[in-house]
């Protein structure tokens, strides 16, 4: 394990919320891979509330130039008011972290 890589996790209300995310970071090469971890109940308090909730938790694996470009973008483009977004750096396998790292790059338009 020897080539650094940015995992990033984040949850969404539903399905078609989470696939169009990741649809969209995967076509802006923002990620390499994103993991549909499944559905998780979340409880948590909001405007004093105590709330539970049904989502769906999304794991982006992108490079390290990427990550924070990424983080804004799922901030941007989430439908939360305040999203759960959490990273972190680890260490990946070298051929895995290259691929990331490839797949991460935007072509230069010469």
């Amino acid at each position: 394990m020897d080539t650094p890589v940015v995992l990033v996790l984040t949850t969404l209300p539903d399905s078609d919320a989470a696939s169009v995310l990741a649809q969209q970071a995967i076509d802006a090469r923002l990620a390499a891979c994103v993991t549909e971890l499944g559905v998780v109940k979340s409880r948590y308090r909001w405007e004093g509330k105590v709330e539970v909730a049904d989502e769906l938790q999304l794991l982006f694996k992108t490079s390290l130039a990427r990550g924070d470009e990424l983080a804004r973008f799922i901030e941007s483009n989430h439908p939360y008011e305040t999203p759960e977004i959490v990273a972190w750096q680890a260490d990946a396998s070298a051929a895995y972290g290259q691929w990331i790292i490839a797949q991460t790059q935007r072509p230069i338009n010469v």
